[in-house]
């Protein structure tokens, strides 16, 4: 590439949220970013439609359009775009355009924090099991569960033969758990709770990675910060090195 070509890659770092381009700069001089997995230099440019740009080996999304936005997920509403029955989709209740899809799914009746995007290098990160990035639910339980069915949770239950990995499993109330897992099968949280005798009634997921909203009601969105987009990355990457 030419001098004349592409961004300069201080500018495309500030333009997402890495801070002034000052900072950018000390970034790249601290040999933390790097273009197609070689260190860049001061006065590197990239072509932001082809170059890959990380920083800190997380992912940067730096094509012009990308969004993120954080719904918490009504009951009743579908993760698809197109449902045959006719219902809700999430995607109603974020803006048309550009088109997102979300990242990884909530079943119907499931309800609680979802990433919708349209960086697919981020939502790779967030949904392959590779990375695992831990995700926290609150599950109302049909019953108090014993020690016995907690300790099994946490040590992991078979579904489909095949034994779910360690969680990590807290009583917040009689017959309310908390739990958090970093894998992604079909309908885990309510599969393992029926594993062990006491079927989900209610079921709340409250965090991805580092995200979470309390103040987010049933329906509302919000567009997740620059800092919260590199905290998830950061955390896809952070989990994996510790698999």
């Amino acid at each position: 590439m030419s001098d004349s070509e592409g961004e300069r890659l201080q500018k495309v770092l500030a333009r997402v949220g890495y801070g002034s381009r000052r900072t950018c700069e000390e970034l790249i001089a601290q040999g933390r970013v790097t273009v197609n997995g070689e260190v860049a230099v001061l006065g590197r440019r990239v072509e932001v439609e082809t170059d890959l740009v990380e920083v800190d080996r997380a992912p940067v999304g730096v094509l012009p359009g990308l969004v993120y936005y954080l719904l918490n997920k009504p009951i009743g509403v579908v993760t698809t775009a197109d449902d045959p029955q006719g219902r809700a989709s999430v995607l109603e209740f974020v803006p048309a355009t550009p088109r997102v899809f979300s990242v990884g799914r909530l079943d119907l009746q499931t309800e609680g924090l979802l990433v919708l995007t349209n960086d697919g290098t981020l939502a790779q990160l967030l949904a392959h099991p590779r990375f695992g990035v831990e995700k926290e639910y609150l599950a109302e339980l049909r019953g108090v569960p014993s020690p016995g069915a907690l300790r099994c949770l946490r040590e992991g239950v078979l579904i489909d033969g095949e034994r779910t990995a360690p969680a990590r499993v807290a009583a917040v109330s009689p017959g309310v758990v908390r739990i958090v897992i970093h894998e992604g099968r079909n309908r885990q949280v309510r599969r393992m709770c029926e594993a062990v005798g006491y079927p989900v009634v209610r079921l709340v997921r409250t965090r991805i990675g580092p995200i979470t909203d309390r103040s987010l009601r049933p329906g509302a969105w919000r567009p997740l910060e620059a800092a919260e987009v590199r905290s998830l990355a950061e955390a896809a990457l952070r989990s994996s090195a510790e698999r």
